[in-house]
């Protein structure tokens, strides 16, 4: 599903708050006139070859090859594969790509139903803004991979770019894009994106170190864990810094107090009855996103444990409503607008054939931000 936003956000919202009951789609550009060669990068020949050259050995017409590059859905699928086989194999890049591309940055969500995509939009959009372009959101149903439908439409799109938030490609989704210069960005990878994909980041094991730390710091020995995914990396360098605190501390990881959960408050309120019911139950929780502190929040007031004189919670994230909780939620805050903000940036630049940027790998830093939802731990349990 798509929605196009431009320089209106309350659009946005009002999509993300619907949970898919629209589908806006995106209007395709006029297709631009293509150029007659294409200069290759990589691949078998050294030798600029013309559209005609391309369709002679793929056994098609010059405006079949244009079909395709451009991402026309009028070409038969055997023709389509048949001709991107052959310029992915001589790494084929259009000329003045920057000169065809539609005004649009491509965002890309695996789910769009949160308070965290907002902020992400936010980020997009602010850029987006200030370069004279429209974002189109798409959302891949919780796939961590947009089909290959989704890959076609972007090409006849032909944005200056796009951003795969916790997402990635395969790899004839990155030749198709590549093909086309399109450039991409992933915004904090499920998975190792690979030394050549561009990403931005956050220091994801640091701030898991933080926030247990704290909860040591305050004196707290048994301390559980409400984990994201675990396809996710940036779940996974959450618990390993989780993991490093106590260690560091000299304390034992209890498998027992670890449970997962998927990020959503739903898991929070689950796997926070489950740890919270053990005669032995943790006093304070790191739960991993704020989404399933809030959760955590809820299966605490239903078992009548006060925060935080009974229980110490922690999230991760800082999204605008840990600020407004009772009591207010101490948590590490991810820059998600400004991790946002440099995808953008990031992207853009990538599209300039000039002006290549300087660092495509990039993390940003995490902090602690306490509030009053972290104390010290009860003298007796309850």
């Amino acid at each position: 599903m798509h929605l196009e936003c431009s320089g209106n956000l309350g659009r946005c919202e009002g999509f993300v708050k619907r949970s898919r009951r629209d589908t806006i789609a995106a209007m395709t550009p006029p297709e631009p006139v293509e150029t007659r060669t294409a200069t290759p990068t990589t691949g078998r020949s050294s030798q600029t070859a013309t559209l005609a050259e391309i369709a002679r050995e793929a056994g098609v017409s010059a405006p079949t090859v244009s079909k395709v590059l451009n991402g026309r859905a009028d070409v038969a699928p055997a023709t389509r594969s048949r001709v991107e086989d052959l310029l992915r194999a001589h790494g084929y890049r259009r000329r003045r790509a920057e000169a065809s591309r539609s005004p649009l940055i491509d965002l890309v969500f695996h789910e769009l139903e949160s308070a965290w995509a907002m902020e992400v939009i936010r980020g997009v959009e602010n850029v987006a803004r200030d370069n004279g372009l429209s974002v189109v959101l798409s959302e891949s149903a919780g796939r961590l991979t947009p089909g290959r439908t989704w890959a076609d439409q972007v090409a006849a799109r032909r944005p200056h770019g796009v951003i795969l938030v916790l997402s990635g490609l395969d790899e004839s989704q990155r030749a198709l894009l590549t093909s086309r210069s399109i450039p991409f960005v992933v915004m904090d990878p499920a998975g190792d994106p690979g030394v050549d994909v561009p990403s931005i980041g956050a220091t994801n094991w640091q701030g898991g170190l933080a926030a247990t730390r704290h909860l040591v710091d305050l004196g707290h020995t048994r301390v559980g864990a409400i984990t994201g995914p675990t396809r996710m990396m940036c779940s996974r360098a959450r618990v390993d810094g989780y993991r490093a605190a106590l260690e560091t501390a000299g304390l034992p990881v209890d498998p027992t107090l670890i449970v997962t959960g998927d990020f959503h408050h739903e898991a929070g309120y689950r796997q926070g009855l489950e740890l919270l019911r053990r005669p032995d139950r943790p006093t304070a929780v790191f739960a991993l996103n704020d989404l399933q502190a809030l959760g955590l929040y809820e299966a605490a007031r239903e078992l009548g444990l006060r925060i935080p004189e009974d229980l110490s919670v922690v999230g991760f994230d800082d999204l605008p409503v840990a600020r407004w909780v009772g009591p207010p939620l101490t948590t590490v805050r991810q820059p998600l607008m400004e991790m946002a903000e440099a995808a953008g940036k990031l992207v853009l630049d990538l599209g300039r054939e000039d002006q290549p940027p300087v660092a495509t790998r990039v993390e940003l830093a995490t902090s602690l931000v306490v509030r009053s939802s972290t104390g010290a731990p009860p003298v007796a349990g309850r």
